[in-house]
């Protein structure tokens, strides 16, 4: 997962996608970019690390234009550069930088076929290759005037060619910016606007709560399969390129996302506390005797507080948060996740001293963060640990975008749930099943008639991913870790 933004805007947008990527930061930690258009030449600031460290004052005062784009990066396998960090750029037709969030799964095809055309690719990054596959179909419309249908045109041909996920904004210079997303829907995106009196200021963004950040008012997703051109002056355009084959990913709703965000029309705070309700349900059926539930911070919290109140138990937050450290599932490597929550998380004696303590937290991947936080709970004075976590078992990689480990790594795909727990040192462990995860996101006014839950069940809702696909994944994750920190990286997504 990445955090993307584009702003079209009466005066200059660098201050503003600044502040935007700052509200996406929880998508990505590992590198960030912005590019700007002033009428007549593009700016470009990008690298490793946070926001802050990537953009200073000085970057600030150099980016200038009111059109632009911004990134936050969460590598996948095999992509760690620096040089891979976005915005992406090509000088012709027109002009254009990319930034995408999502994973093609059908790089080396389109790969080839670039490079068969004579394109030079300059990195791994799937993300340059979606770029120069809408370079190759924008130049076949020749335009020799600018027209919108011939950026849709050149959209859809895209969207047909490229297999996997993406939410992709895109930068056409003088013109204005095309958001574009894969037909399942797996990743993210939003449009908003604030008004004025000659012209609209115009936003696109992962997740709206950047809208009411930055002030303006959101209106809705960018359907699974539809192009939204935002112009220059203003104006929305929509076009749906081909059918929506509705799939979002439904661990954005369990991790990823912000609590406060909206995605597709449904709440990811109220599906929070719904798998809260639902998982309490699984722990009254067990019959354990629960003192205090506490939450394994942040993201579990609200399916934390709905458990308890469900239960009649008290909440308590046993578990301090060091606000400094970053998401620890986000870090590229087991070795700095490790280190991460020892520094992290401080138990708090005082509500867990001889008391039977229910920890809650979204999911349990390796359970070697799982274990520590359990072992620092027992040490605190816990009579009792359980630990339950507000997802089912994850048991298969994902292939669109989230940094996964490979399927031999997940706790769930070694374990039965009591060989987990022992593994965990924990005296019981407890998952939400997958129907519950379902139905805690079906709300009334809720459009999507079906989620991806690869992670869960292996059923992943493109047809190129299959047996020999995923081995091949399998793979390229054992290369891209062994090479981490070498000049030498394989790379399949």
């Amino acid at each position: 997962m990445c955090g993307v933004i584009g702003i079209v805007g009466r005066n200059e947008v660098v201050g503003e996608i600044y502040d935007g990527l700052a509200t996406l930061q929880h998508r990505g930690q590992d590198a960030a970019g912005v590019m700007t258009f002033d009428g007549g030449q593009f700016h470009t600031k990008r690298g490793a690390g946070l926001v802050r460290d990537v953009i200073g004052p000085e970057d600030i005062h150099e980016l200038r234009g009111k059109i632009g784009i911004g990134h936050v990066r969460y590598p996948t396998a095999g992509s760690y550069s620096p040089e891979e960090a976005q915005p992406f750029f090509v000088n012709s037709p027109l002009g254009l930088g990319l930034v995408h969030n999502g994973n093609l799964t059908n790089t080396e095809k389109l790969r080839k076929e670039l490079q068969k055309e004579g394109r030079h690719l300059n990195t791994s990054s799937d993300s340059e290759i979606l770029l120069n596959v809408f370079s190759r179909e924008l130049r076949k419309q020749k335009m020799a005037k600018f027209s919108v249908s011939k950026i849709f045109a050149a959209a859809q041909r895209t969207v047909e060619r490229s297999a996997g996920s993406f939410a992709a904004v895109i930068l056409v210079a003088g013109h204005g910016i095309l958001a574009l997303r894969d037909p399942c829907g797996l990743r993210p995106l939003s449009i908003g606007v604030r008004k004025g009196t000659q012209q609209n200021d115009l936003i696109v963004a992962s997740e709206d709560p950047t809208f009411a950040a930055l002030e303006f008012k959101g209106l809705g997703d960018v359907q699974p399969g539809e192009a939204v051109w935002l112009s220059a002056t203003g104006r929305i355009t929509r076009k749906q390129l081909v059918p929506p084959k509705w799939a979002p990913c439904i661990f954005e709703y369990v991790y990823l996302a912000r609590p406060d965000a909206t995605l597709d029309n449904i709440s990811v705070y109220r599906s929070r506390l719904r798998a809260g309700e639902y998982l309490a349900k699984e722990i009254r059926k067990a019959k354990v005797d629960v003192d205090v539930v506490v939450p394994v911070p942040d993201t579990s919290r609200s399916s934390a507080l709905a458990l308890a109140n469900e239960l009649g138990v008290r909440y308590r937050e046993g578990l301090i948060k060091n606000r400094y450290i970053g998401r620890t599932f986000i870090m590229p490597t087991q070795a700095k996740r490790q280190k991460s929550i020892r520094h992290k998380l401080i138990p708090l004696p005082l509500e867990l001293r001889n008391k039977k303590v229910l920890l809650v937290d979204d999911s349990i991947v390796r359970g070697n963060t799982s274990r520590k936080i359990v072992e620092m709970v027992r040490a605190a004075g816990a009579k009792k640990v359980y630990f339950a976590a507000a997802a089912p078992p994850l048991k298969f990689p994902c292939v669109y975008g989230v940094d996964m480990p490979s399927k031999k790594e997940f706790i769930a795909n070694k374990l039965s749930v009591p060989q987990i727990a022992r593994k965990l040192k924990a005296d019981k462990v407890f998952y939400l099943p997958l129907p519950d995860l379902i139905r805690s996101c079906e709300f009334k006014k809720n459009k999507v008639p079906h989620f991806c839950t690869a992670c869960f069940d292996g059923k992943y809702p493109t047809k190129e991913v299959n047996a020999k696909y995923l081995a091949a994944v399998e793979q390229c994750r054992g290369c891209s870790r062994r090479s981490q920190g070498g000049k030498k990286q394989m790379t399949l997504l």
